[in-house]
C-alpha cells in the first residue's frame, strides 16, 4: 500500500463513531486501539488478530495518537466528564437497588436430576 493512502486510513466522519478518529472502514476508534495497547497491554499482534485488523492500521493509530496526543487526551477527557455527568444524571436503577439493599443476589439453583 503507498504511504499517501495509508496516511488516510485514520478518518473523522461525522455520523460514524461520532465523529472521532478511526480506522476507515472500521468502527475501531484510535482510542480503542491505544486502550488495547497501552492500558490492556496487549500486542499489536493480539490486537491484529483479535480485531481482524492490519498491522499497519494498528501502528497508524499509535503514530496519529502520538502526533496528536495532546489534542486526543484533551477531547477523551471531555467524553470522559461528560460520561460521568450523564451517571449522575441518570444513575442506574440496579445501583440504587443496590444502595438501598432492594437488590438480593439470586440464591444457587441447585437441579436434582432423577434416573428414569
Amino acid at each position: 500500500m503507498q504511504t499517501a493512502a495509508l496516511i488516510k486510513r485514520i478518518v473523522r466522519t461525522p455520523n460514524i463513531c461520532g465523529g472521532k478518529a478511526r480506522i476507515e472502514g472500521r468502527r475501531i476508534r484510535v482510542r480503542d486501539i491505544v486502550n488495547w495497547f497501552e492500558y490492556l497491554h496487549m500486542s499489536a499482534d493480539e490486537i491484529s488478530h483479535e480485531y481482524d485488523l492490519d498491522l499497519s492500521d494498528i501502528y497508524l493509530a499509535l503514530a496519529y495518537y502520538h502526533a496528536n496526543q495532546s489534542e486526543l487526551e484533551k477531547e477523551w477527557r471531555g467524553e470522559d466528564r461528560f460520561v460521568e455527568e450523564m451517571k449522575l444524571k441518570y444513575p442506574s436503577s440496579l445501583s440504587n437497588r443496590r444502595k438501598n439493599g432492594r437488590f438480593k443476589k439470586p440464591s444457587r439453583i441447585h437441579i436434582k436430576y432423577s434416573a428414569q
